[in-house]
């Protein structure tokens, strides 16, 4: 299981992680979709399209931690919060095109029996996930206001068609997921007592290459078919593959987040600004656990309409610790120098280049396929600007 080594990412990592002129809001009345509380406050934010002024937001939070509006952060701590923020825009667009259709209160039925097919709780665990990545985009681009600094607007670059299913929302997206190539190497580094922070390299068990993890429209999948297991049809093969692919682009997306924060928390100086990334931080890692434990139960099946094969991971050729399904759990690894014993933690938290490895891995993972240059421009800029903030004094 050895490949490609990349940096942390946000949503993903490159191929194996171990290793992918925007319109900023000046005003605090700049209207956010989000949740100050979730499932609490607004609740369903998104999906009925409910929206929250960031100027609002900060009177909510202000009350109760006035300190967030004193004093200015420095350049690097600016810097790591944007390329943060940026981060959760992102998932919190591509949360949302997941929960329209599978979550609880989606509107897709198929879709939803297809993911049900994984675990019976897919549909409110996407919600609750989805509800999540809106109060930390929220969160983050307020804080940014609080302390006079632009917060990352991404409304400019909302171009890309999404899905044309029922259920699907008609509002362009940041995102796409209609044609991903969805990174694995999490599933067998997890498992494996090498740490890519040393040099290691993985692969993922399989390949996930050009498929939708959305239905993409009521032709190709019929919104109120069966979903048998094993599926009976082309069409509810073609359906179940999309709910599998999903499965597995959920642990990706959230291990991704579970590095970068970590990663990104080893450069700041202000210790407000340390304690919302270890904060954050951890919220990501508890979406990803879950998502790892619900992969492992994707159907083996064929789709007939691409030829990708989603095997039994706990049969030859194989089984294994490598593959066990169960074990989802961080193996014990290296960690800092060999010359330590081992230890369960999150991997790779190399703090260097780790803006840039997440976005190469999610320009890999196909996530902005069809996105202008200068969406391209503007990431570069910012994870560049991450990646060079440093700890005063070091």
């Amino acid at each position: 299981m050895k490949e490609e080594n990349s940096q942390s990412t946000v949503v993903s990592e490159e191929n194996s992680s171990e290793t992918s002129p925007s319109s900023m809001a000046g005003d605090v009345q700049r209207h956010w979709q989000g949740v100050v509380k979730r499932r609490s406050f607004l609740k369903g934010l998104g999906m009925a399209g409910a929206t929250l002024s960031a100027g609002a937001l900060l009177v909510t939070q202000g009350k109760a931690q006035t300190s967030t509006s004193k004093g200015k952060l420095s350049a690097g701590d600016v810097a790591l919060l944007k390329f943060a923020a940026w981060a959760e825009v992102v998932e919190a667009d591509l949360w949302t095109q997941y929960a329209e259709l599978g979550a609880v209160d989606g509107g897709n039925p198929a879709y939803i029996l297809a993911l049900q097919n994984l675990d019976g709780d897919m549909p409110q665990y996407i919600r609750d996930n989805t509800d999540d990545e809106l109060s930390h985009a929220a969160f983050l681009n307020a804080y940014l206001i609080s302390k006079g600094e632009e917060p990352v607007d991404l409304d400019a670059f909302r171009t890309l068609q999404g899905s044309q299913a029922t259920g699907a929302k008609d509002i362009l997206r940041i995102t796409n997921l209609l044609d991903l190539n969805v990174d694995l190497s999490w599933y067998t580094r997890y498992r494996s007592g090498q740490n890519p922070d040393l040099g290691a390299h993985f692969k993922g068990p399989f390949t996930i290459k050009h498929e939708p993890a959305i239905p993409l429209n009521d032709t190709d999948t019929p919104p109120n078919q069966p979903q048998p297991v094993p599926p009976a049809t082309p069409q509810e093969a073609r359906m179940q593959a999309i709910a599998n692919t999903a499965g597995f682009h959920f642990g990706t997306i959230e291990q991704g987040g579970s590095s970068l924060y970590p990663s990104l928390a080893q450069r700041v100086t202000d210790t407000e600004v340390l304690r919302i990334l270890l904060s954050i931080g951890p919220t990501e890692t508890a979406h990803f656990q879950t998502w790892h434990d619900k992969a492992g139960n994707a159907p083996a099946l064929t789709d007939s309409t691409n030829g990708l094969v989603f095997p039994n991971l706990n049969a030859p050729p194989f089984g294994g610790e490598d593959f066990q399904t169960n074990l989802i759990m961080p193996e014990p690894t290296t960690f800092l120098s060999r010359k330590f014993p081992v230890c369960s933690i999150i991997r790779p938290t190399e703090t260097k280049g780790a803006a840039m490895g997440a976005v190469k891995a999610l320009t890999a993972d196909g996530l902005f396929i069809g996105q202008s240059p200068q969406f391209f421009a503007l990431l570069q800029n910012l994870a560049e600007d991450a990646d060079n903030a440093r700890r005063e004094g070091h």
